[in-house]
């Protein structure tokens, strides 16, 4: 079963409530003025249900988002209303996407990089990345570090959350592949509505590849990238054994 099917576009924002997603583009905006001069257009590869593009639409950037699920653009079409103009959202697959425009900055944001398990899917997200960034263009994603990852193993993990109409139980088993830089988070999501007393439970398996710095900057150097920083994410400094979430940014 895909990762992000029905059951799940529907309490994905319930589930990342507490998730800082202003703060996280006040970040990403910071960091694209520290590597870039002017930046109109943004495209927001993999935008879940575009809570980070609206964000960005905000400050003032014409937004174009893709994912691969239909459920979550559902969800993104609605934050388009009154914002027709500068926020836009298409259904693609990263690697097969193909918009004929240029961005002054592309953004992978929440681990997306780390969902292309393969080298052949990673250096193809690269690729449409560069190819869809004006010369000078700056590309931008976070994703898991491996010393991290391999110091601080990942950890079962229960999340409980709840809203008017729902409460949500997430129990994330992980299984770690070190000789593929692999992590398998198993996901059991148990959804109970409030008034029935229903309750639907849901599996999911979430791959989750782990990079280091040399693999990276081979595949900058292969596609063509310069790598203009490094960072721990939602911080400036470098990143060491206590980063799970590290960003770089790229230029063409």
């Amino acid at each position: 079963m895909n990762q992000f099917g029905d059951l799940y576009s529907q309490y994905y924002d319930l589930l990342y409530s507490d998730k800082d997603y202003i703060g996280e583009v006040e970040y990403v905006d910071s960091l694209i003025k520290a590597n870039s001069n002017k930046v109109e257009t943004l495209l927001d590869m993999g935008c879940g249900t575009g809570k980070h593009a609206e964000l960005f639409c905000d400050k003032g950037y014409k937004v174009h988002g893709i994912d691969l699920s239909v459920d979550m653009l559902k969800i993104a079409e609605t934050r388009r209303l009154g914002k027709e103009k500068k926020l836009n959202f298409t259904h693609s697959n990263i690697q097969e996407l193909n918009l004929n425009t240029k961005f002054d900055v592309v953004v992978s944001l929440f681990h997306v990089m780390s969902y292309q398990n393969s080298n052949e899917e990673l250096i193809k997200a690269f690729e449409v990345a560069k190819n869809h960034l004006s010369d000078g263009g700056i590309f931008i994603f976070d994703f898991w570090y491996g010393p991290a990852v391999l110091t601080d193993k990942p950890i079962t993990r229960i999340k409980r959350l709840e809203n008017e109409s729902i409460k949500v139980t997430r129990l994330a088993e992980p299984v770690l592949h070190a000789g593929k830089n692999i992590v398998d988070v198993n996901y059991d999501i148990f959804i109970e509505d409030k008034i029935s007393k229903e309750v639907v439970e849901k599996k999911e398996l979430h791959k989750m590849r782990y990079f280091f710095d040399t693999e990276l900057e081979m595949i900058c150097k292969q596609i063509g990238f310069s790598v203009m920083q490094k960072c721990e994410w939602m911080s400036n400094k470098n990143p060491d054994f206590n980063s799970w979430n590290v960003v770089w940014i790229l230029k063409k």
